[in-house]
């Protein structure tokens, strides 16, 4: 299973503010592969894998919004029952804890698409003691 990086956006909790995000990537030609709105309150984060990190970096700067960036676990599962407990149970056996994840599929795919931040990335990555590309 790879990592990837995520950019978390702080925002305002504001009608539009996930258009204006949307098209300041968009305008750099940057296409957004994931993404999690999450708010409390006032206050939102917006969490983005991208295609193109670097352009979306410079478009977010170039807009004045500030963002962080996290390493991330990317698994691809397969579409069936169980198989993100398969993966949760083989984390929490690890001591790994899930901080946030999201998931997306489309009616009838084979493979879903897993985002996580977890406690621990290194110790994620070998879980299995896969090759980079199979992990987990």
């Amino acid at each position: 299973m790879p990592k990837v990086n995520q950019l978390t956006v702080p925002v305002e909790n504001t009608p539009g503010t996930l258009a204006h995000l949307a098209k300041v990537l968009g305008g750099a030609k940057v296409n957004i592969r994931g993404f999690l709105l999450t708010t409390t309150g006032a206050k939102s984060l917006v969490k983005f894998i991208v295609d193109d990190e670097e352009k979306a970096k410079e478009a977010l700067y170039e807009a004045g919004l500030p963002y962080f960036e996290q390493t991330v676990l990317h698994a691809k599962l397969p579409n069936v029952p169980g198989a993100l407990g398969s993966l949760a149970k083989k984390l929490a056996t690890k001591k790994i804890n899930i901080i946030c994840g999201y998931q997306t599929v489309e009616k009838d795919s084979k493979r879903v698409s897993v985002v996580l931040e977890v406690s621990n990335l290194e110790k994620a990555l070998h879980a299995r003691g896969q090759t980079p590309s199979d992990r987990l």
